[in-house]
């Protein structure tokens, strides 16, 4: 979910000079087809995702150690409203009741992710576990299973042990691979019998970017154009080393699946018959989703990274490329090192070339030399770099199928916000949003590939990031002003276990009736939370106070300007 921070004004930079060619993938292929009704394979998997610290709260409680995101949230100015996720949707006290929700939905899968801090405080096997983190989980998952629910654990979605920040600097520090791996074989040794799906990284193009160059994320550091680069190397080597470990010691006894959850935009080029369009492109997704998936599965970073990042640094003055290098033997080690690919996706950007000079300084978007673009007339609902973009999707999954061998792929995240002063259920957006991105899955899989299953991003309205409590991308309303955090079904749970029930679209007229008989369903959650005092109070808000002031607001600038007019004339 979530996040993205430096994209919100999509104006990035750019030029081109020599990409290699990208699989077959045609770029001019035209895919922006009419919805199509049919249904999804056999035994295909419906879920909803969650993570740690954006859920759980207890952020001190039973013997957990701190984050780098319960330091960095305490940090005034850093969350917007200086919120944090210290208690967010209490998920740690209302596991039962949450995994009760998603029973009734009928999901397949619950994908969630463990808090390395919770399990092992200091952030090392070697000095102490925490069984009552151990226990949370353990009970967490059982309950899953219970319910018939496959349980897909992430083992780092952002919340490294701050112990491990301050002593050793983080994931600057090549240390953190051994210290992670000690972590995930912990991990694999309690609760490998029962979990098979095991994801290692939820979007380390964040964790590198955001967390170390930009500085909006934890750590918050902003090592321009170095910071990123180093991480991602490392979180690379890391995920390999995990791959190894359970493949040498417990794949035989446990049968389970290794993977990494990778989030992408797709990039459409604005001119399709400009080769430079094209290229420049080619070269957002490879500085994106290229960046880790192509050395995991062929060995080593794109070539275009490697040239351009190469390039910019020479013309820097610099004696070595600022982007690390795997040595003959580490690539041998970390290709192929990809049971399956998780896959999170939310938007799209067109993309066009355009020159970025050295001299502007050192900067991940300032090595890809190419300018973001949106039209204005893609619906925006939430959050204000996502854009609703269905054939994006389409595009993205039929890249991946053709650059990267047709792999086993689980979309991992998908969804859209709404901005927090929205208290009606009847999510129309989100449901169409829903119904036109799994619609352009199903005609990718129609293409050929390889998607075994879905996880809506996400369950619960939860913290999201940076942006603290003003973006919800939940299909239930958390009620965070309540001390109980009541859940409330948003029209979107209908709607979505309409799809899963169906697996998928059978036919128009039953599809064109579930939005109605959703919107119905939700009418009586919006009495209910309607009745709470408080948010009865947020809709004046939202339905009086809000236009007035900006109809005043447009008055007083009305005023303003006819002001300076006069004063020119």
């Amino acid at each position: 979910m979530l996040r993205r921070g430096i994209l919100k004004l999509v104006h990035l930079l750019a030029l081109v000079v020599c990409v290699s060619a990208v699989g077959d993938f045609d770029w001019t292929r035209n895919e922006k087809t009419s919805f199509y009704y049919g249904t999804f394979p056999t035994g295909f998997l419906w879920g909803v995702g969650s993570s740690a610290y954006q859920t759980e709260g207890a952020w001190n409680k039973d013997g957990k150690g701190m984050s780098i995101w319960d330091v960095f949230a305490h940090k005034k100015g850093k969350i917007s409203s200086n919120e944090t996720g210290d208690s967010s949707c209490d998920g740690y006290y209302k596991f039962k009741d949450d995994i009760s929700l998603m029973k009734e939905m009928k999901l397949n899968h619950y994908r969630f992710s463990i808090s390395w801090p919770r399990i092992l405080p200091s952030g090392l096997k070697s000095e102490h576990i925490n069984e009552k983190g151990i226990k949370y989980y353990n009970d967490l998952i059982d309950l899953l299973l219970d319910n018939t629910i496959t349980p897909v654990v992430t083992l780092y979605h952002w919340d490294l042990p701050q112990v491990l920040q301050e002593k050793y600097g983080g994931w600057q520090n090549e240390s953190m691979v051994s210290y992670f791996n000690d972590f995930a074989d912990l991990c694999f040794e309690r609760f490998g019998n029962r979990v098979k799906h095991w994801i290692t990284f939820n979007n380390p193009w964040s964790i590198s970017v955001e967390g170390h160059e930009t500085g909006e994320h934890a750590p918050g550091l902003k090592l321009r154009g170095t910071g990123a680069y180093k991480a991602a190397h490392h979180i690379i080597k890391a995920h390999a080393k995990v791959w190894h470990t359970y493949d040498m010691k417990w794949r035989s006894k446990q049968k389970g699946l290794i993977g990494i959850s990778l989030t992408a935009d797709w990039g459409e080029p604005v001119d399709m018959s400009n080769q430079r369009d094209i290229e420049a492109a080619e070269r957002y997704i490879h500085f994106y989703l290229g960046w880790f998936a192509t050395p995991l599965f062929h060995g080593d970073y794109p070539q275009v990274m490697k040239e351009y990042v190469g390039r910019k640094s020479g013309q820097q003055g610099l004696g070595a490329s600022r982007l690390p290098v795997f040595s003959p033997q580490e690539k041998s080690y970390i290709r192929g090192t990809v049971d399956f690919l998780g896959l999170g996706h939310y938007t799209t950007r067109y993309v066009t070339e355009k020159n970025y000079p050295s001299g502007f300084g050192d900067s991940y978007f300032a090595d890809r030399d190419l300018a973001e673009l949106v039209d204005p007339q893609w619906p925006d609902p939430g959050s204000e770099w996502l854009y609703s973009v269905p054939w994006g999707f389409r595009r993205l999954l039929n890249f991946v199928k053709s650059q990267y061998g047709n792999p086993m792929i689980y979309v991992t995240e998908n969804g859209v916000s709404e901005k927090m002063l929205c208290t009606d259920l009847c999510d129309d957006w989100r449901m169409q949003y829903f119904r036109e991105y799994i619609n352009e899955m199903l005609k990718a899989i129609k293409d050929g590939v390889n998607v075994k299953g879905y996880t809506a991003w996400s369950l619960l309205d939860s913290f999201e990031w940076d942006e603290g409590f003003s973006e919800r991308f939940g299909l239930y309303f958390v009620d965070f002003t309540n001390k109980d955090k009541p859940r409330y079904p948003k029209a979107s749970v209908q709607f979505y276990k309409r799809i899963i029930s169906s697996n998928g679209f059978p036919n128009q007229r039953e599809v064109e009736s579930w939005k109605r008989k959703a919107v119905e369903t939700c009418s009586s959650s919006n009495q209910l939370l309607a009745a709470d005092p408080l948010i009865g109070h947020m809709e004046m808000v939202t339905e009086i106070v809000v236009p007035t002031v900006c109809t005043l607001c447009i008055l007083l600038s009305a005023v303003f300007f006819m002001f300076l007019l006069r004063r020119r004339l």
